[in-house]
């Protein structure tokens, strides 16, 4: 069974609020679930201590891996959910898709993201992390 992935914003819901689509609905024969990606590298050191924009492109690139390994690619994706630790991040968060997901995506086919606003990650360092749902 092939994976069949339909992204969509029915009209009664609205437009989003940014780069995702209100409902992804999936048909495949497995699922695959990466925990939240942190700005860490290889080594477990965190990358851009205090700088949201490279901690943010960190956990990108860190996704990107994990799904390699898989086998996969971001258009398997088919749920993110983000955690900030700053409400203040939000139009960085914004900005920096905008940037990064028309290379991920270049169908602009965004799947669906939820956005929670938390006390703080398992470091203090740290100011994001995105776990990440993939269909085959």
């Amino acid at each position: 069974m092939t994976v069949e992935i339909n992204r969509f914003n029915p009209p009664e819901m609205g437009a989003p609020l940014g780069l995702y689509k209100q409902i992804s609905r999936v048909r495949a024969s497995e699922f695959i679930f990466i925990a939240g990606q942190l700005s860490a590298d290889k080594a477990g050191n965190v990358v851009g201590k205090g700088d949201f924009e490279a901690q943010m492109r960190q956990v990108f690139a860190n996704i990107d891996t994990a799904l390699k390994s898989t086998q996969c690619a971001f258009a398997n994706v088919v749920k993110f959910t983000t955690y900030l630790v700053h409400s203040q991040d939000i139009e960085r968060f914004m900005a920096v898709r905008k940037q990064l997901f028309p290379a991920l995506f270049p169908n602009g086919d965004y799947p669906p993201n939820t956005l929670l606003i938390v006390d703080r990650l398992v470091q203090e360092e740290f100011l994001i992390e995105v776990d990440t749902t993939l269909a085959l």
